[in-house]
């Protein structure tokens, strides 16, 4: 009977003392090898003027004001660019929105270790992030972090930055990689002093799950395939949005449904995470105009894919500072849901059936929906 005394003690000590250890350990080894991909596409080639989506319709079909934003936007990234400044100047004059600098303290640049180097498929991602986040939201301030590489550990110290940060109050990730064990150890690298959410893209391979925006404290967001009217009065009026056939999506491995989502009571999640949790214009045969420029090479891009949506959900979080992950569910769950999303009901991701295919109410392909509002 001491024996068995003795031993429960010891091992309750050693579950104590060891465990979190071997359980954050683990963490670590798998983050290690993670590696991140920004879910940019880019339809056609470049051209000298704009060709893509302005952000007076984009404004128009999201039921978003022309102007507003509060407190800064945070853009985790990775590689140095050193072009972004004036790639945003560019953009800004052409859409008649404030300049946004260094200057005017605007906008800010912080790399992580200055010995960071370039990445062009990067470079064409920050372009996006930045100038859309400025479109939505031009009042707020930007704030990119460059991570030196698009590593796990890399990334996570560039999160870890933009957490603590008091003046954050939105945080977009536009980048993702597979899911692994031991990820659920890591959820609290999602957690600001701010209260700030993050934003991360669902990825753009259809049908499956991407870390971090599986993670339970990320608002994952999908993509939509949004069309406008073209010619007659009703001209720039929303056509038609359906599910985007890149759109991420899927119930996680690893991560246990969070209260938010039980209590949303989505079906055949089966006791995991499911995501997406909203979704946003992705296809780029609808894509966003973005202006781009690397050394001798510079012009207009039309540019696609969930990592579109990422940055301007974390613009429009800085509209009204009212948007949370238990929010949106109850504004999903509400009377009054339709004031707050677009039901995309159509389209899929794969041949998945269920888990493919947008419907009413929850799907793995759109979430809640597309955007109507800026206040959540």
């Amino acid at each position: 009977m001491r024996f068995l005394v003795l031993f429960s003690s010891i091992f309750l000590i050693y579950c104590i003392l060891f465990l979190p250890t071997v359980h954050t350990a683990r963490a670590s080894s798998k983050i290690a090898s993670f590696k991140a991909y920004p879910p940019v596409h880019a339809y056609g080639i470049s051209s000298t003027t704009p060709q893509g989506l302005r952000p007076d319709q984009i404004k128009t079909a999201y039921g978003l004001p022309s102007t507003g934003g509060t407190g800064t936007i945070a853009i985790i990234a990775a590689y140095d660019d050193s072009s972004i400044q004036k790639d945003l100047s560019v953009f800004s004059k052409q859409y008649n929105l404030p300049d946004c600098t260094v200057a005017n303290g605007c906008f800010e640049k912080f790399v992580i270790d200055p010995n960071t180097t370039k990445n062009t498929g990067w470079s064409l991602e920050k372009s996006l992030d930045v100038e859309w986040a400025h479109a939505i939201a031009p009042q707020a301030k930007i704030l990119l972090i460059e991570a030196k590489t698009a590593s796990g550990p890399n990334l996570l110290a560039a999160i870890d930055y933009a957490k603590k940060r008091k003046d954050v109050v939105a945080i977009s990730m536009s980048w993702g990689g597979r899911e692994f064990s031991g990820e659920t150890e890591l959820d609290t690298h999602f957690q600001s002093i701010s209260n700030a959410p993050f934003f991360a893209s669902s990825g753009d391979s259809g049908a499956g799950v991407s870390w971090p925006a599986v993670s339970k404290n990320v608002i994952s967001v999908g993509g939509t395939s949004l069309k406008l009217l073209k010619t007659g009065s009703n001209a720039g009026q929303i056509s038609s949005e359906t599910a985007w056939s890149g759109s991420g999506g899927g119930v996680s491995s690893f991560e246990s449904e969070p209260p938010y989502q039980s209590a949303y009571s989505i079906p055949k999640a089966h006791g995991m995470r499911a995501v997406p949790d909203v979704s946003y214009n992705a296809d780029p045969l609808s894509g966003f105009s973005v202006y781009y420029s690397n050394g001798t090479k510079h012009g207009w891009y039309v540019l696609g894919g969930t990592s579109a949506g990422a940055p301007q959900w974390a613009a429009i979080a800085s509209l009204k500072q009212s948007v949370s992950l238990p929010k949106l569910y109850a504004d999903k769950s509400s009377t009054s849901n339709a004031s707050y999303f677009r039901d995309i009901k159509s389209g899929s991701n794969g041949t998945c059936t269920y888990y493919c295919d947008a419907r009413a109410r929850y799907d793995y392909v759109t979430g809640l929906g597309s955007p109507v509002t800026a206040s959540f």
